[in-house]
């Protein structure tokens, strides 16, 4: 069975005396860094010297250039995946370098000589630190790369204590499996759901559904949303009694309609090509020749006339909504 850590599994003194240093003061930065301050950890911030080396000092850290976080005992790197091989970080034999994600790990993007640790939280960077400060904590995905010293889990457990990542439980993952995980969300969970919803609306359309009816059903109303949180706090057959028998019969009875698609086949293929490397290799030469698939993929996918469909929907329909004068 799979280990799941709490906070009785982590003693904060194993990092009493030990300098901790946050990389990054953006959204998951900031919320580290105030985190882990709040939880008497000595904290230091390590960035570039511009708006966020500021706003750092401005709430009372010391922030200094990137490669002085080398001295530190604990490092934290709280930056995009793709820019911290370059970081000029050397850090010490028996330091701990705690990152937030997998990717670099799992990948082989960095290879330093000391005790390596993940503790990735399952939460938006900014909400990390809305749900440290109400009390609540947040899911994490916490594991070891690399022990040299025998205190690398000891200490990466009292990081995610102090991170608030140990109050709703750290569920224990290599990097490769947090990384693979995260990837397969984004490129084989969500493109899917993508198709699908797109197949809907043309359905609907054609039924001569009203499209702002079927963004309503799908987005606006905040059903949809509502419903995943009961799915969430009650899983799938405790928020099944909510719904009205004829839609319990609906959703059970046509739920093998769907069984002779060949979805699998089309995840496997994309699931290949994250668990091979062929994907971080892929998005490593995209960065070096300056983003131009990206850019074209937003332009397609994210137009201004996209922008502008969805901002005109939202004045008139939704939380937003402004009624026209009469």
């Amino acid at each position: 069975m799979t280990t799941i850590y709490y906070e009785r599994d982590a003693d904060l003194s194993v990092l009493e005396g030990q300098s901790v240093a946050v990389v990054g003061y953006g959204n998951q930065g900031r919320s580290w860094a105030l985190n882990l301050r709040d939880s008497g950890l000595a904290v230091e911030v390590f960035t570039q010297a511009d708006a966020s080396r500021d706003q750092a000092q401005a709430e009372g850290f010391a922030a200094h250039e990137i490669e002085a976080a080398s001295d530190c005992d604990v490092i934290c790197t709280l930056i995009p995946d793709d820019v911290i091989p370059e970081l000029p970080i050397a850090p010490k034999p028996d330091a701990l370098w705690v990152l937030a994600s997998g990717y670099v790990a799992a990948f082989d993007r960095i290879a330093p000589d000391c005790d390596v640790g993940m503790v990735a939280p399952r939460m938006l960077g900014r909400e990390v630190r809305e749900c440290f400060l109400e009390g609540v904590g947040f899911i994490t995905a916490l594991g070891i790369d690399k022990d040299r010293t025998g205190t690398a889990l000891a200490r990466t457990l009292a990081v995610g204590r102090a991170l608030g990542g140990l109050r709703q439980g750290a569920i224990d993952m290599t990097p490769r499996q947090e990384a693979v995980l995260d990837l397969a969300v984004e490129q084989v969970l969500a493109p899917a759901m993508g198709r699908v919803s797109a197949s809907f609306v043309a359905l609907m359309l054609e039924a001569g559904i009203p499209l702002e009816a079927v963004m309503a059903e799908l987005v606006l109303s905040g059903e949809i949303e509502r419903s995943y949180r009961l799915l969430r706090l009650e899983g799938y057959a405790g928020q099944m009694r909510y719904h009205s028998p004829t839609s319990q019969y609906g959703q059970l009875s046509r739920a093998n309609r769907y069984d002779g698609l060949d979805v699998p086949t089309a995840m496997r293929e994309v699931l290949t090509e994250i668990e091979s490397g062929k994907f971080a290799d892929e998005w490593d030469a995209e960065r070096a020749a300056g983003y131009p698939n990206l850019e074209r993929l937003r332009a397609e996918k994210l137009s201004p006339e996209v922008v502008a469909f969805e901002r005109d929907l939202r004045v008139r329909l939704g939380e937003r909504a402004e009624a026209p004068a009469r």
